[in-house]
């Protein structure tokens, strides 16, 4: 990657943008409403139901280049970035229409952007003007802030609108300028489909659960869901059920992205306050790297909880998320077999049904709809798990002495099997080294809940708990790990799991 050259080296080009702008202004006017508009619809959330232009101009103000960097990719392209500021004066105005049939203008003001734009020139050819297409991209946003302002009123009278129509905005401009996306535009006759975005993998995402969220109520507790993407695109968006009255929220959801650039892409999660008729309230963020994850392993993540992705200067604690990330590249070596990805089901009646009343024609319709209904169908994982409760460490004093008598109660949620360990008395360091054996109908959407507690003459004590899905057991077969305690002050709890898969049959 080359150096980015400094703004005063740029004059000539910035004098030169600056003559063409009135120009630039009329064409890329037309060109953003035509493009952007489609894509804004795409994105509004559900308290809106539509939102277009009614006006667009950039302004007077060109954008200033503030450096540009040259990568030369041998003979094949040549890529060129260059970073942009602007602090233009366009004049845009969204007509805006809510779910609750109230009709507004909403202009959008104050513009200042700052970003790093990647344009590639591929392939190079001997013919002028030297290259068969060029290819472009937001690669970089560093800087984006704009208000917004009711034409004639004030856009905090409808709780809620300001805060959804951003989203929208930003969303959208995230998702269709944003690398990896990209937009080609030919130059000269040629194939180039290579430069267009691609699926490279899949990304398993498992929404386990949160802890310590802001309480958003007045009376009583918050009603939290999430929001999961890789991309904010509405039909790759992935909503999970609302936990009513509940701070420590239990999802264990599953969910599958499509990833197009493992280096660049961010799984993003959004925790929400569901409020009934009202827009939702956002409690927190977060956001993980999908460059940190090994492919075929099983990464386990605590994320804290932010306000915004962009502004970095919230401190408040808003709680954490907690998530199961597993990336499988297409074509991945090894032997890697994704058990998530195989339809290991049985068809129902109406699936049989279908099938049968195809008359062996494989490209009939009922059969492609049958097919299409097995595909939808959750995967079915089942297998038997063997649960070692070795021992704990450092477990929090809870009697007078010092000590503690500690048990383990391991509860299977899904299955609603459960299994209680001996009591060893007087001691913080227990060891138990006991085996159970869970029979698992759905690995992929069961979990396994252990809680340490201190037996009591009068009773139990809560010194402490786990939260394991079977993900990582049923990828690595067996493994052996500390788990630390939430809720308690101290301690980890000693695990050996292993998992014997079971074989599933169709019905014929």
């Amino acid at each position: 990657m080359g150096c980015f050259l400094p703004a005063t080296e740029l004059n000539w080009l910035n004098y030169e943008l600056i003559k063409l702008w009135p120009y630039v202004n009329e064409a890329g006017s037309e060109l953003i409403k035509a493009s952007v508009e489609p894509t804004l619809d795409q994105y509004k959330t559900v308290f809106l139901t539509s939102l277009k232009f009614s006006k667009l101009t950039l302004g007077t103000v060109a954008p200033q280049f503030t450096g540009i960097s040259i990568v030369e990719d041998g003979e094949n392209g040549i890529t060129m970035e260059l970073e942009v500021q602007w602090d233009g004066n366009p004049n845009i105005v969204l007509d805006i229409k809510t779910k609750l049939g109230v009709s507004l203008p909403i202009q959008v003001k104050n513009i200042g952007f700052t970003g790093v734009f990647r344009i590639i020139f591929k392939p190079l050819v001997d013919v002028l003007p030297c290259f068969g297409a060029v290819c472009y991209s937001l690669r970089e946003k560093k800087q984006m802030d704009f208000t917004l302002k009711v034409v004639g009123g004030d856009i905090s009278t409808i709780p809620g609108l300001y805060t959804a129509v951003e989203e929208t905005i930003r969303d959208a401009i995230e998702d269709s300028l944003t690398w990896p996306v990209r937009k080609v535009v030919p130059i000269l006759p040629g194939d180039y489909s290579d430069l267009e975005m691609k699926p490279v993998g899949i990304l398993e995402v498992k929404l386990v659960q949160a802890k310590d969220l802001t309480n958003k109520d007045i009376i009583g507790k918050s009603d939290p869901f999430a929001i999961v993407y890789v991309r904010p695109l509405r039909d790759r968006t992935k909503t999970s059920k609302t936990i009513n009255n509940e701070l420590h929220p239990i999802w264990n959801e599953h969910y599958e992205f499509i990833v197009e650039d493992v280096s660049t892409q961010y799984v993003t999660v959004k925790i929400y306050d569901d409020e009934g008729l009202q827009p939702p309230e956002l409690i927190g963020c977060a956001q993980f790297p999908l460059k940190d994850l090994q492919p075929g392993k099983v990464k386990d993540v605590w994320l804290k909880l932010v306000k915004d992705l962009e502004v970095q200067r919230d401190t408040k604690y808003r709680g954490q998320v907690h998530l199961e990330l597993l990336y499988i590249p297409f074509g991945m070596a090894n032997g890697f077999t994704n058990p998530f990805a195989k339809a290991m089901f049985s068809m129902t009646s109406l699936e049989k049904a279908m099938k049968s009343g195809t008359d062996g024609n494989e490209n009939t319709d009922l059969e492609k709809k049958a097919t299409s209904l097995q595909r939808k169908r959750d995967v079915i994982v089942r297998g038997v798990l063997s649960v070692t409760v070795i021992g704990a460490e450092d477990l929090p004093q809870m009697d007078l002495m010092g000590k503690a008598d500690p048990y383990v109660v391991l509860h299977m949620k899904k299955a609603d099997i459960k299994y209680k360990t001996r009591v060893v008395n007087e001691t913080l360091n227990p060891g138990w080294n006991q085996t159970f054996d869970f029979v698992v109908e759905d690995g992929l959407h069961d979990m396994l809940l252990l809680v340490v507690y201190d037996h009591d003459t009068f009773g139990k004590d809560f010194i402490g708990r786990c939260i394991l899905t079977l993900t990582r057991v049923i990828i690595e077969v067996e493994y052996e790990d500390s788990f630390p305690l939430e809720g308690a002050k101290s301690g980890c709890l000693n695990l050996r799991l292993k998992w014997t898969p079971q074989p599933i049959y169709r019905d014929s």
